[in-house]
């Protein structure tokens, strides 16, 4: 995401679109494209699906824009928008694998093709989709802390709660993540 001299600034093309133009959105999608991807990509397996989830995200950003308020950086609401995104395509991923038929499921995982990073990143999708049943408010927080990186003031503004809450939100959240992601022999 950089710019030339002169060119306006993410802050600035995000506020002209949210105010209706258009050639600013523009602009602003092929900006910020490349930083979406990164986001999904921290999250998705697969560049396939990052890059399905960087779509939605950008589609999101497209159709609500005229959401976004200013309180909080535009980044900072970019990093909300593309994280949820990529939940949501890994979810829906989730679904669909599971209605597929099982003789078209591979019986085991390759060790070949599947890192353990790959792997880590599995079990803590599946470890926020555990906790977000009950406790969906600790979800959010604890992905923009530790999966994007994210300050808490960030968090804070962007979620609309204090910062004592989010701190607050996050210990519990990974509290309740941890014995989620030990390893079982």
């Amino acid at each position: 995401m950089t710019s030339e001299p002169g060119d306006p600034t993410l802050e600035e093309l995000a506020v002209s679109a949210a105010a209706g133009d258009r050639e600013a959105l523009e602009q602003l999608l092929a900006e910020i494209q490349p930083h979406v991807r990164r986001i999904c990509g921290r999250m998705l397996i697969y560049p396939e699906d990052a890059e399905e989830a960087t779509q939605d995200a950008l589609m999101l950003v497209a159709t609500k824009i005229g959401s976004f308020g200013g309180r909080s950086k535009f980044t900072t609401w970019l990093h909300v928008v593309a994280s949820n995104s990529a939940r949501s395509t890994y979810r829906s991923l989730k679904r669909r694998a599971a209605e597929r038929p099982t003789d078209e499921l591979p019986h085991t995982p390759d060790p070949r093709t599947t890192s353990v990073i790959a792997g880590s990143r599995l079990d803590l999708m599946e470890a926020l989709d555990v906790i977000g049943v009950d406790h969906p408010e600790l979800v959010e927080p604890l992905v923009l802390r530790d999966v994007q990186q994210l300050d808490y003031q960030e968090i804070a503004t962007v979620l609309g709660i204090p910062l004592g809450t989010v701190k607050s939100r996050i210990h519990s959240a990974r509290h309740a993540v941890r014995p989620l992601l030990t390893i079982k022999d």
